[in-house]
């Protein structure tokens, strides 16, 4: 089968661009794939972070792709449906994850299915977590270009469900990252961090932004006794310095290790190595890429019952979910954590590792595209 993929593929960095070379390597052992690549991701106004291109640093599959859509010049969205095309693909797949992309996505979309071909949308969302007055008019358009969808969580499946009653879809979830290399002994790992050995060690990692709870965490921790210590390792989109001002005010400062900046892929397993759990206390979610590089680390989830993030734990328990969502709930869960046996979350992980891998990902996928 001819496949054609249309995304963020090397040197963008980041979670779309590393799954998108995930799925790249595991669909061209039996099919020929070609990635189409964006020459300008987001404009330089739109994007909060320092860069969205990798580093040296960074463990990115260098995926060959052809360098054609620029998602803010309509021009383009022309020229990029007229080369994927004359690739003459058997299907299309596009990736979706905000609003900002429904435009340029959708336009290919568009052009492709007039012309009989199949376009498969994998959504990472359906509805943004930060929402703006014509997300709904837009998504609603993108979403009937396609000839079907594929959904990494149920509740962004109920979102699709929701805006696209009509629409055929497969839900399939996100599967784990296996590029980041192997866990080093806690000890190791801690001293390279300069934290303490002892204390029971809490993990947020990932980009910062509102609907991620830093704030909800951090008013935990002054929950927590002296035996506890918060590592947070990410980039903030946007202003720091309310978390700072709960940083500075908390009356377990001492024990809050913060790491601020973009961390590269090399970093990454001394980081999960370091935690004996990894908290998403998310006000919003639908499903989580930091969890499944967690579950690669074989890390134990805190989780909070929004989106789909619950479904990612509760039934293989891997973790523990929040009742509510707030910072008593979460210091209740953390404190409720270090009670239990740990044995079960790890074998719970284990399992869950084997039926989320790249391979079965890959042929759910091809099944449904076949049967569409």
């Amino acid at each position: 089968m001819k496949i054609a993929i249309v995304s963020c593929f090397y040197p963008y960095r980041g979670g779309i661009a590393q799954f998108n070379a995930n799925l790249y390597a595991v669909l061209s052992n039996e099919h020929n794939v070609k990635a189409f690549n964006f020459t300008r991701q987001y404009p330089s106004l739109l994007f909060p972070g320092k860069t969205q291109y990798v580093t040296d640093k960074d463990t990115a599959l260098a995926i060959e792709s052809e360098r054609v859509l620029d998602s803010a010049n309509p021009f383009s969205y022309y020229s990029t449906a007229k080369k994927v095309l004359a690739y003459k693909p058997d299907v299309i797949i596009l990736r979706y994850w905000h609003t900002y992309f429904a435009p340029s996505m959708g336009y290919i979309a568009r052009y492709a299915t007039k012309r009989g071909y199949k376009v498969i949308t994998i959504a990472d969302n359906i509805v943004p977590h930060e929402t703006h007055w014509f997300d709904t008019l837009f998504t609603k358009w993108f979403l009937k270009q396609n000839t079907a969808l594929v959904t990494l969580s149920e509740a962004v499946r109920d979102d699709l469900v929701r805006l696209h009653p009509a629409a055929k879809h497969m839900m399939k979830r996100h599967p784990l990252y296996n590029h980041f290399g192997e866990k080093i002994s806690a000890e190791q790992a801690r001293k390279q961090l300069h934290i303490d050995n002892d204390k029971k060690t809490l993990l947020f990692f990932g980009l910062i932004r509102d609907y991620k709870g830093l704030d909800l965490l951090l008013d935990a921790m002054n929950l927590l006794d002296d035996s506890y210590q918060l590592v947070i390792a990410g980039e903030c989109y946007g202003n720091f310095d309310t978390y700072q001002r709960q940083i500075d005010t908390n009356k377990n400062k001492q024990n809050i290790h913060l790491f601020h900046r973009y961390i590269n892929d090399s970093e990454v397993p001394m980081f999960f190595s370091a935690a004996d759990v990894c908290v998403l206390p998310y006000k919003t979610a639908t499903q989580s890429g930091i969890a499944a590089i967690s579950y690669h680390f074989e890390v134990p989830l805190v989780i909070t019952n929004t989106g789909g993030l619950k479904e990612m734990v509760e039934t293989p328990h891997t973790g523990l979910v929040c009742e509510r969502i707030d910072s008593d709930s979460i210091a209740e869960t953390i404190q409720q954590f270090f009670t239990e046996d740990k044995t079960s979350f790890i074998e719970g992980i284990q399992a869950e590792k084997k039926a989320l891998s790249w391979e079965n990902f890959a042929q759910s996928l091809t099944e449904f595209i076949h049967n569409i």
